[in-house]
């Protein structure tokens, strides 16, 4: 969560947003966003993606967890579907 948070941050300067700006931006409330940027507290999965959203990152960050575009996810796939599975 950290890491994440860390970059959120990043992201957040990237953009020239203040963390109000932000918080506003994505609905949340500003202890939201600071929970998340320390990594202290888990905001929910709508919070997140709202944020992410705001950042103008969402889609890649949701491209990013699509295992078709990994080598080694593709490759499982691949031997699950040629042996009749499905996902």
């Amino acid at each position: 969560m950290r890491e994440l948070g860390a970059n959120v941050r990043r992201w957040r300067k990237v953009n020239g947003l203040s963390a109000s700006e932000l918080a506003a931006r994505a609905f949340v409330t500003r202890e939201t966003l600071r929970g998340l940027e320390e990594g202290s507290s888990a905001p929910r999965v709508d919070s997140l993606i709202a944020i992410l959203a705001a950042l103008g990152i969402a889609d890649a960050v949701v491209e990013a967890t699509n295992p078709y575009n990994t080598v080694a996810a593709r490759a499982r796939i691949d031997d699950i579907l040629r042996s009749g599975g499905s996902l």
